[in-house]
């Protein structure tokens, strides 16, 4: 079983590094609005490419930044919310602790899921590393079955270190997660770009 599992995850993982890659490319094929630039003044800045019709709101203020993309057009359900902290000591120094505290923090949605655990898995980024986890709601497990709008059926909840003193706590909601507005927003997440800041 093993062996049949691990090429899949491999393949997987290969397909993604050249969808992350795609993005970033296609970004200069498109216009500049499709272009999200995430100023964090001394810490940086990430530079997001947005395929699709999302619009962004941004809250910058007492030390949080926060981002949320939500669908300009209607009958699209699927959001994404982004908040970036900037602590003063690197807590994650590898990347099993990483891991470890992705996984802590998403068992809150366990016993809601059809998973039913909480399993890491490490995004494939242009930037930073990171970790997350999927679930999937059983009220629309059924084929075919979609929740109403702003009630989503699968959820992707992690964490991505860009420098040890900025991390991102990332959040995906959609109807699937192989339909195209939820790879859009994996597809920004996974091919941002960060830029390092004069440091604090």
């Amino acid at each position: 079983m093993v062996g049949h599992i691990l090429p899949t995850m491999t393949t997987m993982r290969n397909v993604r590094r050249v969808i992350a890659a795609a993005v970033v490319v296609l970004a200069g094929l498109v216009p500049a609005s499709a272009q999200q630039v995430l100023n964090f003044g001394a810490n940086g800045r990430v530079t997001m490419y947005l395929l699709g019709d999302w619009k962004a709101t941004v809250i910058d203020m007492a030390g949080k930044y926060e981002l949320k993309l939500a669908p300009k057009r209607d009958g699209i359900n699927a959001e994404c919310s982004i908040a970036v902290t900037f602590p003063d000591s690197d807590r994650f120094d590898t990347k099993a602790r990483l891991k470890l505290r992705v996984e802590a923090d998403a068992k809150q949605f366990e016993e809601m899921s059809v998973e039913g655990k909480a399993y890491g898995r490490e995004f494939v980024l242009r930037s930073g590393t990171g970790f997350y986890c999927n679930f999937t709601d059983p009220r629309w497990r059924a084929k075919g079955e979609k929740p109403p709008p702003g009630e989503f059926k699968v959820i992707t909840v992690g964490k991505i270190k860009l420098a040890p003193n900025v991390l991102m706590d990332v959040a995906i909601m959609a109807d699937s997660f192989t339909d195209e507005p939820y790879q859009q927003l994996l597809g920004a997440i996974e091919g941002m770009e960060y830029t390092p800041g004069r440091g604090r």
